[in-house]
């Protein structure tokens, strides 16, 4: 079993720089495209933190608004940026989010991104069209055992 899991590139991820551990505000995406790293990708998830390639190197330290505008309602938190390498798509950020609410949020929208990767998983690959509850039941039934907890 897996210590981290991997996030569907598929639903977008929003960086962008956080002046304070406020609310990001609803123009996060916004400020994502002038200020930081629009629409990368999450790579890693933990408990603790995540992992995300992004096009532009960010300073170990810097505060930053995590948006997922595609799973509803839209997830917005906070994170710390606590290491940054070089990577073939740019740079590779870990983010260690800033109290276990956080944590616990983050967990749940993975799941919920995990949920809609598989429906559209299955419309692809065997053309049925699930809604919403109808890809969880079947997302549970098939991966939740596996879920790292």
């Amino acid at each position: 079993m897996r210590q981290f899991t991997r996030h569907p590139t598929d639903i977008p991820i929003f960086l962008s720089l956080s002046d304070s551990m406020t609310e990001p505000s609803t123009d996060s995406v916004v400020e994502a495209e002038s200020v930081c790293a629009n629409d990368c990708s999450m790579t890693d998830v933990s408990l603790g933190g995540m992992a995300c390639e992004v096009p532009a190197e960010l300073q170990v330290g810097a505060l930053v608004d995590v948006n997922i505008p595609s799973v509803q309602p839209c997830y917005t938190g906070h994170g710390e940026v606590v290491w940054c390498k070089r990577c073939m798509q740019g740079f590779e950020v870990g983010i260690r989010f800033v109290d276990t609410e956080e944590a616990y949020k983050s967990r749940m929208v993975q799941q919920v991104c995990q949920i809609e990767h598989y429906k559209n998983q299955v419309f692809e690959q065997e053309g049925r069209l699930l809604d919403t509850n109808e890809a969880a039941a079947e997302w549970v039934e098939k991966y939740a055992a596996d879920f790292p907890r």
